[in-house]
């Protein structure tokens, strides 16, 4: 592998990923190679396994880590940075990958030796953390069908490649179907509402489209699906008629032709329920609890409790919203629809509270907003947070990069921060994903931990202007969000990489 290494930034023996010299052509033989190597790996684990932590959870550790690491890049980048050369590379080798998961699930001489290590003398001698590893990875083996016979296994892995094709489908089909809806308009009666800061990133996006002198004041405009040109339509339009159409294009994406994702839903289901039923559950709800907390039915208890003690305030605040319409003359104040509500509580909430969403943005800009948080953060966890830019390379040249540090001023993780929206590329939402984890036995000098390095990612509204990208509330409600969420992967000084930020 090390000579294909050297043409192959995804073999390359990195701290940080190479972002900006990975290609879709690099995926295929980079993850074949990989594949490869990682079969000798575990083809030598599973002939000299013992049931200790050295003999059987360390080198486990590193055959796991170093495909989540290698596949997590290449899902990254999928999620950032698509392109129909990226999803066919990603096609093609998927099934490889996937075999290769379901061949180390279901791995009888590792699944055996752990549950040695479980049934030992040495069990009490185990931290928590590495009693949790072991149980873990005993049930992850048995969810993975490793107890089944062999003609329901190879039904079992049929259904596991099958639902990760769907899946990766489903979620390109939306992603297409987002960038597929233009609604382009020409007269201003029409964006009436809609506030400056979405008009200029509609003028921008009508430029894009060959209309070179389209003008905030004047248009044309284009309307998108993307979430904030989606989120000032539902919010601010004036014009009934706009918003229904572009509530309706939204809630059906992906429901039509080409792009079609109810068959897959159907089949996703079906299959889910097959494998489900293999492993002798009665729905594929009992499956996903089995390695949470909950159960099917505490999880339906909370719900109802929750609806149960929301029900008579929302009822009520759905009928202060029609009271205020009606006092507005909204002709459709007696039967509000789906895509009425969000601009009737949104002139509510103007009227009762005279905050203006639009009117924050100048205050909620983003070089404040991250002064903001990294300042909460510092007081509540006595942590430095300070830019990195130029340390590692990055897949987008808005995209940051921080080091975060303890009260000593040492380095205790990293994080990629890429906050702004780019329909044309990626997906929609706020996430964040795991670059890689704290572990002791993957550190590379044999004595400290290496460190987390994670992504947080948002679709936040971009600059404009030549001015900082202006955020509404629900905006820096992402990003606080997201980066507790990151805050739980990069703060943890748990060691054993299994379990480290989980």
């Amino acid at each position: 592998m090390a000579t294909e290494s050297h043409h192959n930034p995804l073999l390359e023996d990195f701290v940080f990923p190479p972002f900006d010299i990975i290609e879709p052509h690099h995926v295929g033989p980079g993850i074949r190679s990989l594949l490869k190597q990682l079969e000798r790996d575990l083809v030598e684990l599973e002939a000299t396994v013992e049931p200790t932590w050295p003999k059987l959870v360390e080198p486990l550790e590193k055959i796991i880590d170093r495909l989540s690491v290698v596949w997590g890049i290449v899902n990254h980048l999928n999620a950032v940075k698509d392109s129909p050369e990226l999803r066919n590379a990603i096609e093609e080798v998927q099934p490889e990958k996937v075999q290769f998961q379901l061949r180390l699930r279901q791995s009888k001489p590792i699944f055996y030796a752990f549950k040695a290590i479980r049934e030992s003398s040495s069990w009490e001698s185990l931290s928590d953390a590495q009693k949790r590893i072991v149980e873990a990875q005993i049930k992850d083996a048995v969810l993975n069908g490793i107890s089944l016979e062999d003609d329901k296994r190879q039904q079992f892995n049929e259904i596991e490649q099958e639902l990760e094709k769907l899946a990766q489908k489903f979620e390109e089909n939306v992603l297409d179907a987002t960038k597929k809806y233009e609604k382009l308009i020409t007269d201003k009666k029409d964006i009436e509402g809609i506030p400056t800061t979405a008009l200029a990133m509609a003028a921008q996006k009508a430029i894009s489209k060959g209309y070179e002198n389209a003008t905030v004041e004047n248009g044309p405009w284009v309307i998108t699906l993307d979430g904030p040109s989606y989120r000032s339509v539902m919010q601010h339009a004036r014009n009934r008629y706009l918003r229904e159409e572009v509530y309706h294009a939204y809630i059906t994406r992906a429901s039509s032709g080409d792009l079609n994702n109810t068959p897959i839903i159907d089949q996703i289901l079906k299959l889910r329920l097959e494998k489900a039923n293999l492993l002798g559950y009665d729905n594929y709800a009992e499956v996903s609890m089995e390695k949470k907390m909950a159960t099917v039915s505490k999880a339906e208890e909370l719900i109802e409790e929750l609806r149960s003690a929301s029900w008579s305030s929302a009822i009520q605040d759905m009928e202060d919203i029609k009271i205020f319409a009606k006092g507005q003359n909204a002709t459709e104040a007696d039967e509000l629809n789906l895509w009425d509500i969000k601009f009737w509580s949104e002139r509510l909430r103007e009227s009762s509270y005279h905050i203006n969403e639009e009117e924050l943005r100048p205050i909620l800009s983003l070089p404040k907003v991250i002064d903001g948080l990294f300042s909460l953060a510092k007081t509540l966890f006595a942590i430095d947070i300070d830019p990195a830019d130029g340390l590692a390379p990055v897949w987008n040249e808005d995209v940051k990069l921080y080091c975060v540090k303890d009260s000593y001023g040492a380095p205790m993780a990293y994080f990629y921060f890429d906050p702004y929206s780019r329909p044309s590329e990626k997906h929609g939402g706020a996430w964040v994903s795991v670059v890689v984890g704290r572990s002791r036995a993957l550190s590379r000098d044999g004595t400290s931990s290496r460190l987390p390095i994670v992504h947080i990612v948002c679709n936040q509204t971009p600059p404009l202007a030549g001015k900082p990208s202006l955020m509404t509330f629900r905006e820096v409600e992402a990003v606080f969000h997201e980066f507790g969420h990151a805050l739980q992967h990069m703060l943890t000084k748990q060691d054993e990489g299994l379990v480290s930020g989980n």
